[in-house]
């Protein structure tokens, strides 16, 4: 049976990309800051291990605990959303930190032994602010569409050992708690002189009819896992499907 590892497990959708994996029989090394066995079924097939994606002395650590792995989900991630000018540098970095650096270096960590043994596949979740531009979101979409482009480019890189990379873009999902980590208020990065342009814009957001599930980005997970045909993008989520489907009009293959 093959193993899965994925990161940030402890919520959303890593958590229910977690919990398909597992109720479908695989291996799975669930991996989160702060372990908590509470969150997923007790289980012969589960291992909860800790993992800070910027450190790399915890990746390293925890892919030697893991053994072998023929999955890698990079899920992990932190966001932002509000007026650029209003956001902090330092707060930026710590985005890109772990959405952009953090998946890189999961990717690193884990191609040496896939490339071995001439199998394996990785999965960057990004977002479907890559697939179009998004109000108050600047930041954030920057830290994904350099994943976008990473992924892309490894892909064919890797596919020379018979390593298959995916992307899969989520749509929007308030559910998800990423942007609660990192100790930053909202009503800090939305200044006054933009209240009237934000209202409309988060209201837009709120609409239950666009919300992304948990279970639909796990679903999507699985295909991408799964897929041989070459694909690379797979959108999860209804607004993510419907912004894909206006920007590429069919799903696009490496070639």
């Amino acid at each position: 049976m093959q193993t899965i590892l994925i990161t940030g497990t402890s919520s959303g959708y890593g958590l229910e990309i977690a919990r398909h994996f597992l109720s479908s029989g695989w291996n799975v090394v669930a991996t989160m800051r702060k372990p908590d066995s509470s969150l997923l079924p007790q289980s012969d097939k589960l291992r909860i291990l800790p993992l800070d994606v910027t450190s790399e002395e915890s990746i390293s650590a925890a892919i030697a605990t893991a053994g072998p792995i023929d999955v890698l989900v990079n899920n992990a991630g932190i966001g932002v959303v509000g007026a650029f000018e209003a956001t902090p540098l330092s707060y930026i970095r710590k985005v890109f930190d772990t959405n952009t650096f953090g998946t890189m270096a999961m990717c690193q960590a884990i191609i040496p032994q896939m490339r071995e043994r001439r199998s394996g596949a990785i999965v960057n979740l990004t977002s479907s602010a890559t697939l179009a531009p998004m109000p108050l979101a600047a930041a954030y979409t920057a830290s994904k569409q350099a994943i976008e482009g990473f992924t892309g480019s490894l892909a064919h890189e890797l596919g020379h050992f018979n390593i298959r990379v995916k992307l899969v873009e989520p749509g929007y999902g308030p559910t998800t708690r990423f942007a609660q980590n990192v100790g930053i208020r909202l009503e800090d990065l939305i200044p006054q002189a933009y209240a009237d342009y934000a209202a409309p814009v988060f209201a837009g957001y709120a609409n239950p009819a666009m919300t992304t599930r948990e279970v639909d980005v796990a679903a999507t997970v699985w295909d991408a896992v799964h897929d041989t045909a070459g694909h690379l993008h797979f959108p999860a989520g209804a607004d993510a499907i419907a912004l894909h489907l206006s920007r590429f009009g069919a799903t696009p293959t490496l070639r």
